[in-house]
């Protein structure tokens, strides 16, 4: 409580009166929203195990956060716990299931933000940190950079102290036969096995939402948060396109494309096909327009999906959340993995887009 004195000239001089002001913020309700990709995702083809496991893999990512949350953590450690969940899950193209590129390669790119400060770090191309969502939270915070890229952010992660792996730790049978039947296809040569994996087997774990011919073959992990303090923050985490040319970076760690965060705005994750997400700079887009037009988040988010973004011919989603507590998702694909929670408040958890 502060005083705020007021002084009153009477008869007798001066009278000096002190009147007690509350000064105390509200406090804020903690929120999260975290997806896994979107894409042509359909019960067809994930089939009622790869749905419950999907669904799992989201539901101890959203947890992860929430925890953090629920204790007074910031929505920075809320980000970077959560979407290490995702980047440990061989199910989702982050971490340990990134996809490979057309030479049979793992290379992750990820980003983060922090709102309360506009600052920001990004890592594209690295192929030895456990976490790239760490490695970038370590470019924020331990350099002057936000982006790094390639051998040079190997190199800066390790010297940051994060935990480092070999690239055979990333390899998943489920990834490298999607990538040998996607080359097939069109025609391209097969790339060596990569060193110091298991041998192949005929045994591939739970599909993997780009095995399908009908799939696409991209996915990201992505999570916003929204701490106690008011304070939003929000981070992206990918292994890129599946047969990608070696060196392609997409929107994942590109600030203003796929991830942005703004205490006067909203966070904002994205995945879909990255190129068009660049081209349009998607997450500030949104944060845009509920800065300067003052619309509703889920308003903001359906304009940029389904109307700029398809404009373009570009497919994908956002999650989002604002320092007062609004959160909203919107995609223009059969599926979008995703889940948010609210203080107080229960999971809500969706694949298809035919769930809210």
């Amino acid at each position: 409580m502060r005083k705020i004195t007021y002084a009153f000239i009477g008869a007798f001089g001066f009278t000096m009166m002190s009147v007690g002001i509350l000064a105390q913020q509200p406090q804020h309700h903690w929120a999260i929203v975290v997806h896994g990709g979107a894409g042509v995702i359909e019960r067809s083809a994930l089939g009622p195990n790869g749905d419950k496991d999907y669904r799992a893999g989201l539901d101890r990512a959203i947890h992860a956060g929430a925890d953090v949350l629920a204790k007074g953590g910031t929505s920075m450690d809320a980000v970077e716990a959560a979407i290490h969940v995702f980047e440990d899950d061989p199910l989702f193209n982050a971490g340990k299931g990134a996809v490979f590129t057309r030479e049979g390669k793992n290379e992750m790119d990820a980003s983060i933000m922090d709102g309360s400060n506009l600052k920001a770090g990004a890592v594209a191309g690295v192929t030895r940190p456990r976490h790239p969502i760490s490695a970038a939270r370590a470019v924020m915070e331990k350099s002057p950079h936000v982006l790094i890229a390639g051998p040079g952010a190997d190199t800066f992660a390790a010297s940051a102290g994060l935990e480092m792996e070999e690239p055979s730790y990333f390899f998943t049978e489920s990834r490298w036969q999607a990538l040998v039947k996607q080359l097939k296809k069109e025609g391209k040569p097969i790339p060596p096995r990569p060193a110091g994996v298991p041998p192949e087997s005929s045994t591939v774990p739970v599909a993997q939402f780009d095995e399908s011919p009908a799939m696409h073959r991209y996915g990201t992990t992505g999570v916003v948060a929204l701490d106690k303090n008011g304070n939003i923050a929000a981070g992206t985490s990918t292994g890129g396109m599946q047969g990608k040319m070696p060196g392609r970076i997409g929107d994942s760690p590109i600030i203003g494309a796929g991830t942005y965060a703004s205490n006067q705005s909203c966070a904002v994750s994205g995945t879909g096909t990255g190129e068009y997400f660049i081209r349009l700079g998607v997450a500030r887009e949104v944060c845009n327009l509920v800065l300067f037009k003052r619309m509703k988040l889920q308003d903001a988010v359906d304009q940029v999906i389904h109307k700029e973004l398809e404009a373009l011919h570009g497919d994908g989603g956002v999650i989002a959340v604002t320092p007062d507590g609004q959160m909203a998702w919107s995609f223009n694909t059969p599926g979008m993995f995703r889940a948010r929670l609210a203080e107080g408040g229960k999971v809500e958890m969706g694949i298809y887009n035919d769930e809210k």
